[in-house]
Protein backbone atom coordinates (compact mmCIF):
# COMPACT_ATOMS: atom_id res chain seq x y z
CA UNK A 1 0.00 0.00 0.00
CA UNK A 2 1.50 3.69 -0.64
CA UNK A 3 0.95 6.64 1.37
CA UNK A 4 2.04 10.07 0.58
CA UNK A 5 3.97 8.82 -1.90
CA UNK A 6 6.22 6.07 0.12
CA UNK A 7 5.21 2.16 -0.16
CA UNK A 8 4.05 1.00 3.22
CA UNK A 9 3.13 -2.53 5.26
CA UNK A 10 0.32 -3.28 5.90
CA UNK A 11 -0.59 -7.17 5.23
CA UNK A 12 1.27 -10.31 6.90
CA UNK A 13 5.39 -10.68 5.41
CA UNK A 14 7.20 -13.48 6.39
CA UNK A 15 11.58 -13.36 6.63
CA UNK A 16 12.96 -16.89 6.62
CA UNK A 17 15.58 -17.34 8.77
CA UNK A 18 17.55 -20.58 9.45
CA UNK A 19 14.85 -22.27 7.88
CA UNK A 20 12.00 -20.89 10.04
CA UNK A 21 9.28 -18.35 8.84
CA UNK A 22 9.16 -15.07 10.81
CA UNK A 23 6.47 -12.77 10.91
CA UNK A 24 7.84 -9.34 10.01
CA UNK A 25 6.49 -6.29 12.05
CA UNK A 26 4.23 -4.12 10.44
CA UNK A 27 4.46 0.05 11.02
CA UNK A 28 4.03 0.51 14.52
CA UNK A 29 5.31 3.63 16.98
CA UNK A 30 7.29 2.31 20.25
CA UNK A 31 7.07 4.53 23.09
CA UNK A 32 9.61 3.67 26.03
CA UNK A 33 8.88 5.08 29.39
CA UNK A 34 12.04 5.31 31.13
CA UNK A 35 14.25 4.92 27.55
CA UNK A 36 17.38 6.22 29.17
CA UNK A 37 17.14 3.80 32.01
CA UNK A 38 19.97 0.35 32.73
CA UNK A 39 16.51 -1.89 30.91
CA UNK A 40 16.51 0.00 27.77
CA UNK A 41 20.11 0.41 27.65
CA UNK A 42 20.93 -3.70 28.84
CA UNK A 43 18.05 -5.48 26.90
CA UNK A 44 15.09 -3.09 25.12
CA UNK A 45 17.26 -0.71 22.36
CA UNK A 46 19.95 -3.57 21.77
CA UNK A 47 17.37 -6.26 21.11
CA UNK A 48 15.49 -3.78 18.58
CA UNK A 49 18.43 -3.34 16.69
CA UNK A 50 18.91 -6.61 16.50
CA UNK A 51 15.49 -7.30 15.07
CA UNK A 52 16.02 -4.25 12.73
CA UNK A 53 19.30 -5.87 11.57
CA UNK A 54 17.66 -9.19 11.10
CA UNK A 55 15.08 -7.01 9.14
CA UNK A 56 12.29 -8.12 11.12
CA UNK A 57 11.09 -4.67 11.63
CA UNK A 58 9.33 -3.02 9.13
CA UNK A 59 10.22 0.20 7.63
CA UNK A 60 7.86 2.35 9.13
CA UNK A 61 8.27 2.74 12.52
CA UNK A 62 10.02 5.00 14.87
CA UNK A 63 11.37 4.69 18.93
CA UNK A 64 10.64 7.18 21.08
CA UNK A 65 12.33 7.42 24.51
CA UNK A 66 10.53 9.37 27.15
CA UNK A 67 12.72 9.34 30.34
CA UNK A 68 13.70 12.41 33.08
CA UNK A 69 17.73 13.03 32.45
CA UNK A 70 17.66 16.16 30.07
CA UNK A 71 19.46 14.98 27.05
CA UNK A 72 19.20 15.99 23.27
CA UNK A 73 18.40 13.49 20.74
CA UNK A 74 22.03 13.17 19.13
CA UNK A 75 23.21 12.66 22.79
CA UNK A 76 21.00 9.88 23.11
CA UNK A 77 21.34 8.06 19.85
CA UNK A 78 25.18 7.65 20.85
CA UNK A 79 24.25 6.37 24.38
CA UNK A 80 22.49 3.56 23.16
CA UNK A 81 25.19 3.29 20.79
CA UNK A 82 27.14 2.45 22.62
CA UNK A 83 24.77 0.33 24.42
CA UNK A 84 24.39 -1.88 21.55
CA UNK A 85 28.11 -2.34 21.08
CA UNK A 86 28.42 -3.23 24.82
CA UNK A 87 26.00 -6.11 23.82
CA UNK A 88 27.31 -7.33 20.95
CA UNK A 89 30.47 -6.24 20.55
CA UNK A 90 31.48 -8.94 17.71
CA UNK A 91 28.27 -8.67 16.00
CA UNK A 92 27.81 -4.75 15.93
CA UNK A 93 27.10 -3.41 11.53
CA UNK A 94 27.98 0.71 11.69
CA UNK A 95 25.77 0.66 8.29
CA UNK A 96 22.80 -1.44 10.10
CA UNK A 97 22.86 1.04 12.89
CA UNK A 98 23.30 4.55 10.78
CA UNK A 99 19.96 3.38 9.49
CA UNK A 100 18.34 2.22 12.88
CA UNK A 101 19.33 5.66 14.70
CA UNK A 102 17.51 7.62 12.33
CA UNK A 103 13.88 5.98 13.71
CA UNK A 104 15.44 6.50 17.38
CA UNK A 105 14.33 9.69 19.24
CA UNK A 106 14.02 11.18 22.96
CA UNK A 107 12.28 13.67 25.02
CA UNK A 108 12.63 14.45 28.86
CA UNK A 109 9.54 14.83 30.84
CA UNK A 110 8.56 14.22 34.60
CA UNK A 111 6.01 11.63 34.56
CA UNK A 112 4.47 13.12 37.15
CA UNK A 113 3.19 15.89 34.83
CA UNK A 114 -0.02 15.39 33.01
CA UNK A 115 0.45 18.46 31.06
CA UNK A 116 3.77 16.97 29.42
CA UNK A 117 2.62 14.06 28.17
CA UNK A 118 -0.32 15.80 25.51
CA UNK A 119 2.02 17.94 24.73
CA UNK A 120 5.01 15.70 23.83
CA UNK A 121 2.72 13.95 21.82
CA UNK A 122 1.22 16.76 19.76
CA UNK A 123 4.41 18.37 19.44
CA UNK A 124 6.77 15.62 18.38
CA UNK A 125 5.16 11.95 18.43
CA UNK A 126 2.67 12.87 16.11
CA UNK A 127 4.74 15.06 13.54
CA UNK A 128 7.11 11.73 13.48
CA UNK A 129 4.16 9.81 13.19
CA UNK A 130 2.69 11.27 9.84
CA UNK A 131 7.06 11.61 9.22
CA UNK A 132 7.38 7.52 9.68
CA UNK A 133 3.94 6.09 8.70
CA UNK A 134 3.07 4.32 11.13
CA UNK A 135 -0.97 4.58 11.07
CA UNK A 136 -1.44 5.73 14.32
CA UNK A 137 -0.49 2.06 15.85
CA UNK A 138 1.07 2.69 19.35
CA UNK A 139 2.89 0.80 21.76
CA UNK A 140 4.01 2.33 25.45
CA UNK A 141 6.54 0.46 27.25
CA UNK A 142 6.97 1.13 30.95
CA UNK A 143 10.29 0.20 31.55
CA UNK A 144 10.10 2.09 34.96
CA UNK A 145 9.91 1.03 38.46
CA UNK A 146 6.49 -0.21 39.80
CA UNK A 147 6.26 3.10 41.73
CA UNK A 148 5.95 5.17 38.29
CA UNK A 149 3.33 2.57 37.03
CA UNK A 150 0.22 4.13 37.93
CA UNK A 151 1.47 7.76 37.66
CA UNK A 152 2.56 6.66 33.86
CA UNK A 153 -0.99 4.85 33.07
CA UNK A 154 -3.17 7.25 34.72
CA UNK A 155 -1.81 10.67 32.48
CA UNK A 156 -1.63 8.64 29.64
CA UNK A 157 -5.37 7.66 30.00
CA UNK A 158 -6.11 11.30 31.42
CA UNK A 159 -4.66 12.39 27.95
CA UNK A 160 -6.33 10.18 26.09
CA UNK A 161 -3.49 8.46 24.96
CA UNK A 162 -4.97 4.80 26.00
CA UNK A 163 -7.81 4.93 23.32
CA UNK A 164 -7.66 3.49 20.10
CA UNK A 165 -8.39 5.36 17.04
CA UNK A 166 -6.98 4.13 13.15
CA UNK A 167 -5.23 2.28 14.73
CA UNK A 168 -3.91 -0.19 17.45
CA UNK A 169 -2.68 1.55 20.90
CA UNK A 170 -0.91 -1.43 23.36
CA UNK A 171 1.18 -1.35 26.79
CA UNK A 172 3.59 -3.17 27.93
CA UNK A 173 4.71 -3.75 31.47
CA UNK A 174 7.19 -5.35 33.07
CA UNK A 175 7.46 -7.58 36.16
CA UNK A 176 6.82 -7.28 38.69
CA UNK A 177 2.58 -7.07 38.98
CA UNK A 178 2.64 -5.83 42.00
CA UNK A 179 4.25 -7.04 45.66
CA UNK A 180 1.21 -8.84 46.99
CA UNK A 181 -2.45 -9.88 45.84
CA UNK A 182 -4.14 -6.11 47.30
CA UNK A 183 -1.43 -4.09 45.22
CA UNK A 184 -1.67 -6.52 41.91
CA UNK A 185 -5.70 -6.02 41.65
CA UNK A 186 -4.73 -2.43 42.64
CA UNK A 187 -2.16 -2.24 39.47
CA UNK A 188 -4.98 -4.40 37.23
CA UNK A 189 -7.38 -1.93 38.07
CA UNK A 190 -5.82 0.76 36.86
CA UNK A 191 -5.01 -0.55 33.51
CA UNK A 192 -8.41 -1.49 32.90
CA UNK A 193 -9.71 1.63 33.81
CA UNK A 194 -7.80 3.01 30.74
CA UNK A 195 -7.21 0.01 28.62
CA UNK A 196 -8.83 -3.51 27.60
CA UNK A 197 -7.00 -6.52 28.23
CA UNK A 198 -6.34 -6.93 24.92
CA UNK A 199 -4.26 -4.01 24.97
CA UNK A 200 -2.50 -5.10 27.77
CA UNK A 201 0.69 -7.50 27.66
CA UNK A 202 1.90 -8.41 30.88
CA UNK A 203 5.69 -9.69 29.78
CA UNK A 204 7.95 -12.45 31.52
CA UNK A 205 11.27 -13.07 29.03
CA UNK A 206 11.67 -16.40 30.79
CA UNK A 207 8.88 -16.99 29.03
CA UNK A 208 10.79 -16.79 25.59
CA UNK A 209 13.47 -18.47 26.15
CA UNK A 210 13.74 -21.27 23.13
CA UNK A 211 13.61 -24.28 25.48
CA UNK A 212 10.16 -22.67 26.72
CA UNK A 213 8.33 -22.70 23.90
CA UNK A 214 10.10 -25.72 22.90
CA UNK A 215 8.79 -27.44 25.93
CA UNK A 216 5.25 -27.21 24.53
CA UNK A 217 6.17 -28.78 21.09
CA UNK A 218 8.42 -31.70 22.42
CA UNK A 219 5.36 -32.50 24.86
CA UNK A 220 2.62 -32.45 22.02
CA UNK A 221 3.90 -33.10 18.37
CA UNK A 222 5.73 -36.95 20.06
CA UNK A 223 3.46 -39.61 20.83
CA UNK A 224 6.10 -41.18 22.54
CA UNK A 225 6.18 -38.53 25.39
CA UNK A 226 2.86 -37.00 26.01
CA UNK A 227 1.25 -40.48 27.38
CA UNK A 228 4.15 -40.56 29.99
CA UNK A 229 3.58 -37.24 30.95
CA UNK A 230 1.42 -38.26 34.64
CA UNK A 231 1.38 -39.50 38.16
CA UNK A 232 1.90 -43.08 36.32
CA UNK A 233 5.26 -42.76 35.31
CA UNK A 234 6.97 -39.89 36.86
CA UNK A 235 7.75 -39.58 40.51
CA UNK A 236 8.88 -35.61 40.92
CA UNK A 237 9.55 -32.76 38.91
CA UNK A 238 12.52 -29.99 39.74
CA UNK A 239 12.63 -26.68 38.48
CA UNK A 240 15.43 -24.72 39.16
CA UNK A 241 16.53 -21.30 38.51
CA UNK A 242 19.90 -20.28 40.34
CA UNK A 243 22.12 -17.35 40.11
CA UNK A 244 25.67 -16.44 41.38
CA UNK A 245 24.70 -12.96 40.51
CA UNK A 246 24.29 -11.22 44.25
CA UNK A 247 22.04 -8.22 44.37
CA UNK A 248 24.52 -6.12 42.74
CA UNK A 249 23.05 -2.25 42.11
CA UNK A 250 19.75 -3.39 42.92
CA UNK A 251 19.39 -3.74 46.61
CA UNK A 252 17.29 -0.90 47.14
CA UNK A 253 14.62 -2.81 45.05
CA UNK A 254 15.69 -6.33 46.95
CA UNK A 255 15.19 -5.28 50.06
CA UNK A 256 11.16 -4.41 49.46
CA UNK A 257 10.83 -7.48 47.46
CA UNK A 258 13.24 -10.91 48.18
CA UNK A 259 13.39 -14.04 45.81
CA UNK A 260 9.62 -15.58 46.44
CA UNK A 261 7.85 -11.86 44.85
CA UNK A 262 11.10 -11.73 42.75
CA UNK A 263 11.37 -15.24 41.07
CA UNK A 264 8.40 -17.34 42.07
CA UNK A 265 5.12 -15.49 41.45
CA UNK A 266 6.34 -15.23 37.73
CA UNK A 267 9.77 -17.14 36.32
CA UNK A 268 8.93 -19.84 38.58
CA UNK A 269 5.24 -20.62 38.40
CA UNK A 270 4.98 -19.80 34.45
CA UNK A 271 7.66 -23.05 33.93
CA UNK A 272 5.36 -25.05 36.17
CA UNK A 273 2.47 -24.07 34.26
CA UNK A 274 4.13 -25.09 31.13
CA UNK A 275 5.14 -28.41 32.63
CA UNK A 276 1.85 -29.27 33.82
CA UNK A 277 -0.88 -27.84 31.56
CA UNK A 278 -2.96 -29.80 29.40
CA UNK A 279 -3.34 -29.41 26.03
CA UNK A 280 -5.11 -26.39 24.62
CA UNK A 281 -7.36 -26.82 21.34
CA UNK A 282 -5.32 -25.21 19.33
CA UNK A 283 -1.85 -23.26 19.35
CA UNK A 284 -3.31 -19.81 20.25
CA UNK A 285 -2.57 -17.33 22.77
CA UNK A 286 -5.53 -17.00 24.89
CA UNK A 287 -6.19 -21.10 24.13
CA UNK A 288 -3.01 -21.90 25.63
CA UNK A 289 -3.29 -19.34 28.91
CA UNK A 290 -6.64 -20.47 29.48
CA UNK A 291 -4.54 -24.16 30.23
CA UNK A 292 -2.57 -22.42 32.66
CA UNK A 293 -4.91 -20.64 34.40
CA UNK A 294 -6.39 -24.27 34.96
CA UNK A 295 -3.10 -25.47 36.68
CA UNK A 296 -3.23 -22.08 39.03
CA UNK A 297 -6.50 -23.01 40.25
CA UNK A 298 -5.26 -26.83 40.80
CA UNK A 299 -1.98 -25.58 43.22
CA UNK A 300 -2.78 -27.03 46.54
CA UNK A 301 -2.70 -24.05 48.88
CA UNK A 302 0.19 -23.95 51.52
CA UNK A 303 -0.63 -24.95 54.71
CA UNK A 304 0.41 -21.78 56.74
CA UNK A 305 0.57 -24.04 60.01
CA UNK A 306 3.16 -26.45 58.61
CA UNK A 307 4.52 -23.70 56.49
CA UNK A 308 8.35 -25.31 57.06
CA UNK A 309 7.01 -28.62 55.51
CA UNK A 310 6.54 -26.67 52.31
CA UNK A 311 9.06 -23.84 52.22
CA UNK A 312 12.38 -23.06 52.99
CA UNK A 313 14.10 -20.20 52.65
CA UNK A 314 17.78 -18.49 52.73
CA UNK A 315 19.80 -15.67 52.47
CA UNK A 316 23.44 -15.67 51.56
CA UNK A 317 26.70 -14.89 53.69
CA UNK A 318 29.96 -14.06 52.45
CA UNK A 319 31.55 -16.73 50.26
CA UNK A 320 33.69 -17.80 47.10
CA UNK A 321 31.92 -17.44 43.80
CA UNK A 322 33.55 -18.31 40.97
CA UNK A 323 37.39 -17.85 42.68
CA UNK A 324 35.91 -14.96 44.18
CA UNK A 325 35.89 -13.62 47.54
CA UNK A 326 32.23 -11.56 47.87
CA UNK A 327 30.15 -10.30 50.75
CA UNK A 328 27.34 -11.27 52.48
CA UNK A 329 23.61 -9.59 51.63
CA UNK A 330 23.74 -8.08 54.53
CA UNK A 331 27.25 -5.93 53.67
CA UNK A 332 25.89 -5.23 50.15
CA UNK A 333 25.41 -1.45 50.05
CA UNK A 334 21.54 -0.21 50.88
CA UNK A 335 20.65 -3.47 52.81
CA UNK A 336 20.17 -3.25 56.60
CA UNK A 337 22.80 -4.87 58.57
CA UNK A 338 19.76 -7.09 60.11
CA UNK A 339 17.82 -7.72 57.14
CA UNK A 340 15.63 -10.75 56.93
CA UNK A 341 15.00 -10.26 53.62
CA UNK A 342 15.34 -14.10 51.98
CA UNK A 343 17.67 -14.27 48.88
CA UNK A 344 16.52 -17.87 48.47
CA UNK A 345 13.20 -20.15 48.50
CA UNK A 346 12.54 -23.82 47.97
CA UNK A 347 9.01 -25.03 47.52
CA UNK A 348 7.41 -28.28 47.51
CA UNK A 349 4.03 -27.62 45.65
CA UNK A 350 1.27 -30.32 44.56
CA UNK A 351 -1.02 -29.48 41.47
CA UNK A 352 -4.38 -31.47 42.69
CA UNK A 353 -5.72 -32.86 38.90
CA UNK A 354 -6.66 -36.00 37.81
CA UNK A 355 -2.70 -35.42 35.81
CA UNK A 356 -0.48 -34.75 38.69
CA UNK A 357 -2.57 -36.21 41.72
CA UNK A 358 0.34 -36.78 44.63
CA UNK A 359 3.30 -35.89 42.17
CA UNK A 360 5.29 -33.49 44.21
CA UNK A 361 7.28 -30.31 42.40
CA UNK A 362 10.24 -28.96 43.82
CA UNK A 363 10.53 -25.47 43.12
CA UNK A 364 13.89 -23.42 43.80
CA UNK A 365 15.79 -20.42 43.47
CA UNK A 366 18.58 -18.35 45.02
CA UNK A 367 21.67 -15.45 44.70
CA UNK A 368 24.94 -16.65 44.34
CA UNK A 369 25.10 -20.02 44.36
CA UNK A 370 27.33 -22.13 43.13
CA UNK A 371 26.20 -21.57 39.53
CA UNK A 372 23.95 -19.82 36.89
CA UNK A 373 21.06 -21.71 35.54
CA UNK A 374 17.61 -22.73 34.75
CA UNK A 375 15.87 -26.16 34.19
CA UNK A 376 13.13 -28.25 34.51
CA UNK A 377 13.65 -31.95 35.19
CA UNK A 378 11.49 -34.95 35.01
CA UNK A 379 12.49 -37.90 37.39
CA UNK A 380 10.83 -40.62 36.27
CA UNK A 381 9.87 -43.62 38.38
CA UNK A 382 12.26 -46.81 39.34
CA UNK A 383 11.90 -49.95 37.54
CA UNK A 384 9.29 -51.72 39.18
CA UNK A 385 11.05 -54.92 39.59
CA UNK A 386 14.40 -55.29 40.32
CA UNK A 387 15.37 -58.27 37.94
CA UNK A 388 19.15 -57.78 38.53
CA UNK A 389 18.98 -58.10 42.11
CA UNK A 390 21.48 -61.16 42.30
CA UNK A 391 24.35 -58.77 40.40
CA UNK A 392 23.80 -55.44 41.60
CA UNK A 393 24.07 -54.21 45.02
CA UNK A 394 21.77 -50.90 44.51
CA UNK A 395 18.79 -49.91 42.35
CA UNK A 396 19.20 -48.72 38.83
CA UNK A 397 19.26 -45.00 38.56
CA UNK A 398 15.85 -43.63 37.33
CA UNK A 399 15.44 -41.84 34.13
CA UNK A 400 15.40 -37.73 33.96
CA UNK A 401 14.29 -35.60 31.16
CA UNK A 402 15.82 -32.66 31.78
CA UNK A 403 15.03 -29.32 29.57
CA UNK A 404 17.96 -26.78 29.80
CA UNK A 405 16.53 -23.14 30.06
CA UNK A 406 19.52 -21.42 30.40
CA UNK A 407 22.74 -20.81 29.38
CA UNK A 408 23.13 -23.83 27.17
CA UNK A 409 19.93 -24.15 25.84
CA UNK A 410 18.85 -27.90 25.22
CA UNK A 411 16.98 -30.76 25.87
CA UNK A 412 18.75 -34.14 27.65
CA UNK A 413 17.86 -37.77 28.37
CA UNK A 414 19.61 -39.85 30.72
CA UNK A 415 18.80 -43.72 30.05
CA UNK A 416 20.21 -47.10 31.31
CA UNK A 417 21.77 -49.63 29.03
CA UNK A 418 23.99 -52.14 29.29
CA UNK A 419 28.31 -51.50 29.35
CA UNK A 420 30.15 -53.17 26.84
CA UNK A 421 32.37 -55.94 27.91
CA UNK A 422 30.51 -57.17 31.22
CA UNK A 423 27.92 -59.68 31.39
CA UNK A 424 25.50 -57.00 33.85
CA UNK A 425 26.57 -53.81 34.33
CA UNK A 426 24.51 -51.10 33.58
CA UNK A 427 25.98 -47.47 32.27
CA UNK A 428 24.27 -44.14 32.08
CA UNK A 429 24.20 -42.44 28.90
CA UNK A 430 22.92 -38.99 28.06
CA UNK A 431 20.79 -38.73 24.31
CA UNK A 432 21.47 -34.90 24.11
CA UNK A 433 19.73 -31.70 21.89
CA UNK A 434 21.94 -28.17 22.13
CA UNK A 435 20.47 -24.99 20.85
CA UNK A 436 24.42 -23.86 20.88
CA UNK A 437 24.46 -21.02 18.48
CA UNK A 438 21.44 -22.24 16.37
CA UNK A 439 19.16 -19.57 18.85
CA UNK A 440 17.90 -17.00 16.78
CA UNK A 441 16.72 -14.78 18.40
CA UNK A 442 16.99 -14.29 22.68
CA UNK A 443 14.46 -14.08 24.82
CA UNK A 444 13.43 -10.19 24.58
CA UNK A 445 13.82 -10.14 21.08
CA UNK A 446 11.15 -12.64 20.74
CA UNK A 447 8.84 -10.82 23.05
CA UNK A 448 9.09 -7.44 22.09
CA UNK A 449 8.51 -8.70 18.11
CA UNK A 450 5.09 -10.35 19.75
CA UNK A 451 4.00 -7.41 21.42
CA UNK A 452 4.37 -5.43 18.15
CA UNK A 453 2.23 -8.19 16.36
CA UNK A 454 -0.39 -8.25 18.83
CA UNK A 455 0.34 -11.72 19.68
CA UNK A 456 -0.12 -12.73 23.50
CA UNK A 457 1.03 -15.86 23.85
CA UNK A 458 4.55 -14.71 25.49
CA UNK A 459 2.22 -11.89 28.13
CA UNK A 460 0.50 -12.85 30.84
CA UNK A 461 -3.24 -12.28 31.74
CA UNK A 462 -4.77 -10.33 34.56
CA UNK A 463 -6.25 -13.80 36.15
CA UNK A 464 -3.42 -16.01 35.91
CA UNK A 465 -1.31 -12.63 37.76
CA UNK A 466 -4.38 -12.89 40.82
CA UNK A 467 -4.51 -16.79 40.53
CA UNK A 468 -0.46 -16.82 41.60
CA UNK A 469 -0.32 -14.26 44.32
CA UNK A 470 -3.37 -15.54 45.74
CA UNK A 471 -1.04 -18.40 46.44
CA UNK A 472 1.98 -16.52 47.35
CA UNK A 473 0.49 -13.84 49.21
CA UNK A 474 -0.16 -15.66 52.07
CA UNK A 475 3.17 -17.30 52.52
CA UNK A 476 5.48 -14.39 52.02
CA UNK A 477 2.95 -13.11 54.44
CA UNK A 478 4.10 -15.84 57.15
CA UNK A 479 7.59 -15.78 56.35
CA UNK A 480 7.72 -12.06 56.99
CA UNK A 481 5.72 -12.17 60.27
CA UNK A 482 7.89 -14.81 61.61
CA UNK A 483 11.19 -13.57 60.38
CA UNK A 484 14.21 -14.45 62.86
CA UNK A 485 17.27 -11.96 62.27
CA UNK A 486 19.49 -14.26 64.19
CA UNK A 487 19.14 -16.89 61.73
CA UNK A 488 20.60 -15.06 59.01
CA UNK A 489 22.38 -15.56 56.43
CA UNK A 490 22.31 -19.30 56.66
CA UNK A 491 24.45 -20.13 53.24
CA UNK A 492 27.80 -19.43 51.98
CA UNK A 493 28.00 -17.26 48.72
CA UNK A 494 29.35 -19.81 46.37
CA UNK A 495 27.56 -23.08 47.32
CA UNK A 496 24.23 -24.81 46.69
CA UNK A 497 21.81 -23.03 49.28
CA UNK A 498 20.79 -23.97 52.84
CA UNK A 499 20.01 -26.72 54.62
CA UNK A 500 16.39 -25.93 54.76
CA UNK A 501 16.34 -26.34 51.19
CA UNK A 502 18.22 -29.77 51.19
CA UNK A 503 16.33 -31.09 53.86
CA UNK A 504 12.83 -29.98 52.57
CA UNK A 505 13.36 -33.03 49.83
CA UNK A 506 15.62 -35.69 51.41
CA UNK A 507 12.54 -35.79 53.95
CA UNK A 508 10.73 -37.21 51.06
CA UNK A 509 13.63 -39.76 49.78
CA UNK A 510 14.68 -37.98 47.23
CA UNK A 511 17.56 -35.47 46.31
CA UNK A 512 18.03 -31.90 44.45
CA UNK A 513 20.00 -32.08 40.99
CA UNK A 514 23.44 -31.02 41.64
CA UNK A 515 24.21 -27.16 40.99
Amino acid sequence: MEENGKQIVTEPIYRTIGGCAIEISRPYCLVIFGGYGDLSKRKLIPSLYRLYKHRLLTENFFIFGADRVEISVSQYRESMKSAVKSAFPDDFDSSAWSEFETRLYYSSFDFAESEAYLKCFKGEILPLEEKHLTRGNRIFYLAVPPTVFEPVVTNLGAAGLSVEGKGYTNIIVEKPFGRDLESARRLNGILNKYFGERQIFRIDHYLAKETDQNLLMFRFANAIFEPLWNRNFIDHIQITVSETLGVEHRASYYENVGVIRDMFQNHLFQLLALTTMEPPVEFEAERVRDEKIKVFRSVRPFPLDRISDYVGIGQYGNGQVNGRQVVGYREEPGVSPKSTIPTFAAMKVFVDNWRWDGVPFYLRSGKRLSSRKTEISLHFKQVPYMMFSNFMEGPIEPNILLFRIQPDEGISLTVQTKKPGSLVCLDPVLMDFSYQKGVLLDAYEWVLLDCVLGDHMLSLREDAVELTWSLLTPVIEKIESTAEPEKLPNYAAGTSGPDVARLLIEKDGRAWRSL
